[in-house]
């Protein structure tokens, strides 16, 4: 298939994209645009309904975790946002629709409430499930988060406790029963298949790969086939979806700026 030119940047200020973004159906989310001339987007009301952004260094994983949440944010979902790094996603911090843990304890409280959340919706009627917001839940750093926890809760638990940690245990459960309650996971990072208790592939719908290595693309997102080569292109990614192939695409970039104004003065269309 032919490939076409894309900007250097794909800037949430490009002419008339703002206006397809919000045009967007509940539940789906504009991830970038192909090197094919498609939008490429995610659909968490799909089959399995969570995302995994996973890439080296400089390689936009942050920036597409902050553009995704933003939007279903935008579409009137509330957020639960844990980033162990504590700065990464200073943006989420007194929106009144989100909320941001960054250290390991508050961290393993949230999922701890989210466990307890995930249950309450799975007794809820259809109706009631319709009325209640989205739930995202938002990890940076999964992989180093995943381990903190593990590393928390064997501090802190008592000889009759189960192994597992809660959080995690929590985290694993809102994985596997969130489509039907209403509650979608976006992960960045690596997380072990110890910790989560299953391969990656079978847990997310949508994986964003970029800069990663063959091995670690196999194990990632081996429906897709072969690793393609790696792109140095600032923003530009591969999405791999179950029953496609990947594409290499350029990915929405929204600042911290961007997100805050438009998610507390929509009105405001130089956002």
């Amino acid at each position: 298939m032919k490939k076409t030119a894309l900007p250097a940047t794909l800037s949430f200020h490009a002419p008339d994209l703002r206006e397809q973004i919000e045009a967007l159906p509940e539940g789906t989310a504009l991830i970038g645009l192909s090197t094919t001339g498609h939008a490429i987007a995610v659909d968490l009301n799909g089959e399995c309904p969570h995302v995994l952004v996973c890439t080296a260094t400089g390689g936009g994983s942050t920036t597409v975790l902050r553009s995704l949440t933003a939007q279903f944010l935008h579409q009137g979902a509330h957020a639960l946002v844990l980033g162990p790094k504590r700065i990464s996603h200073l943006w989420a911090k007194g929106l009144p629709t989100v909320t941001h843990r960054g250290n390991v304890a508050s961290i393993h409280d949230a999922l701890v409430g989210l466990g307890g959340e995930l249950a309450r919706r799975l007794t809820l009627t259809d109706t009631e499930l319709a009325a209640a917001p989205r739930l995202i839940v938002s990890m940076d750093s999964a992989h180093h988060a995943l381990r903190q926890l593990a590393r928390y809760w064997e501090t802190f638990r008592d000889k009759d406790d189960p192994a597992t940690s809660p959080a995690v245990a929590a985290l694993e459960e809102a994985l596997w029963s969130g489509r039907a309650a209403r509650v979608n996971v976006i992960l960045n990072g690596t997380p072990a298949t110890r910790a989560l208790g299953a391969a990656p592939h079978e847990l997310f719908g949508t994986v964003i790969l970029a800069r990663v290595s063959a091995s670690a693309w196999q194990r990632l997102a081996p429906f897709a086939g072969p690793a393609p080569k790696p792109s140095e292109q600032p923003g530009r990614v591969h999405v791999a979806q179950h029953g496609e192939e990947a594409h290499e695409t350029q990915a929405l970039w929204m600042t911290d700026a961007d997100v805050v104004t438009w998610l507390t003065d929509p009105d405001d269309t130089q956002s």
